[in-house]
């Protein structure tokens, strides 16, 4: 896929993302799916943090599709934090049982998350003439 296939498609992605992370991240935590969006039992105090955190990062992905190229490192932060996240919940999986529906809810919807805004940011950058 070449730039302009990938400016096409980033701000789709960017407002894609950012509807999930304000609209679908409390209901699947909270009465969807627990057991593999959040923690076994559930931690309401961690539940609120992890709501709040992708609640105001969906709001600024948003926002950011109008520009994607002036925020990119709003993307390369969303990117990075989606891969430490779903890289501790795997980690958490091998320590306790317990999150194992974890491994098929929340991490590969993170990873996925991480990978398509990676494909989709601009490979080249313009040189100054």
């Amino acid at each position: 896929m070449d730039d302009i296939t990938r400016a096409k498609y980033l701000p789709i992605a960017l407002i894609a993302t950012g509807l999930v992370f304000i609209f679908a991240m409390y209901p699947l935590m909270i009465w969807i799916w627990p057991a593999g969006w959040g923690l076994t039992p559930q931690q309401p105090e961690y539940e609120q943090i992890i709501i709040g955190t992708f609640g105001i990062l969906g709001i600024f992905l948003v926002l950011a599709a109008k520009n994607p190229s002036a925020h990119l490192k709003l993307i390369w932060f969303t990117i990075w934090l989606n891969l430490v996240y779903a890289t501790i919940m795997v980690l958490m999986v091998l320590a306790d049982r317990t999150e194992h529906a974890n491994l098929f809810g929340n991490v590969p919807v993170q990873y996925l998350i991480a990978g398509v805004l990676w494909y989709l940011l601009p490979r080249h950058k313009k040189r100054p003439s």
